[in-house]
């Protein structure tokens, strides 16, 4: 019988399409098995650091009427000279010491009661930045001088930083590393596989505790309250396995 040349060509094409397409299967078989022989772990460091910067603010206020508002102005300022005068008495040096404008608020009246005259509160904010964290939290403990004086404040939580903090994470990334090839090591054991070399690491999120603390985040911690902190970095570490 005599085939002809019209169904001959096409019948080539799918052959040799056939043959190729099981080429590219099987390449792309044993690329990702070759992929497979990999171990992706995550390692830790952890290290012990003691803030070295402190910045503390605290606010006075007053509030008077309209007809009074210069009074209160005026006690605002005498209580900023007692305010400043404490802090030097503490060995805060001027430098170290930031005062805001006075602001003044009026205080709207809600409700079906309007009526009155307008009252107004003055306030001014004093910050102190320090390189002496454990001088800063005694100060803020010791407010009692001011107070008993007539002079009323509102302190704030004094902030605690460490400024050494991009220093320490890349000195501590080789620990990180060092701990992943260790879990890795321990669960190839397991498999009765061999843990080959580093094929790839990604640094992830920096976590600044309080000393001890396990209270991390997926988008890093940066703990400001304590003087005493924990910082933690980890690696996503890919080794070869054998």
């Amino acid at each position: 019988m005599k085939i002809k040349n019209e169904y001959i060509i096409p019948a080539v094409i799918i052959g040799l399409g056939f043959i190729l397409s099981m080429a590219i299967g099987s390449q792309a078989f044993l690329t990702s098995r070759g992929f497979d022989n990999t171990l992706a772990v995550t390692g830790s460091a952890k290290q012990n650091v003691v803030a070295d910067s402190a910045t503390w603010s605290f606010s006075l206020s007053h509030q008077a009427y309209e007809s009074g508002i210069q009074k209160a102005y005026a006690s605002l300022a005498t209580d900023l000279a007692a305010a400043k005068k404490f802090l030097a008495d503490n060995g805060v040096a001027d430098a170290d010491i930031s005062v805001t404008p006075v602001f003044t608020d009026e205080q709207y009246k809600y409700g079906s009661d309007q009526s009155g005259p307008r009252q107004f509160t003055v306030r001014q904010t004093i910050t102190v930045q320090s390189k002496d964290p454990q001088a800063i939290d005694k100060l803020s403990k010791a407010t009692g001088a001011l107070t008993s004086k007539g002079v009323l404040i509102m302190s704030n939580q004094p902030q605690y930083y460490y400024s050494k903090l991009a220093e320490l994470r890349v000195s501590m990334l080789g620990a990180a590393i060092t701990d992943a090839r260790a879990r890795a090591d321990e669960i190839s054991s397991s498999a009765k596989t061999k843990v080959g070399a580093l094929k790839s690491a990604s640094s992830g999120v920096v976590q600044v505790l309080s000393r001890d603390s396990v209270d991390v985040s997926d988008y890093g911690q940066y703990d400001t309250s304590t003087i005493d902190k924990t910082v933690m970095v980890t690696v996503r570490a890919t080794f070869f396995v054998k």
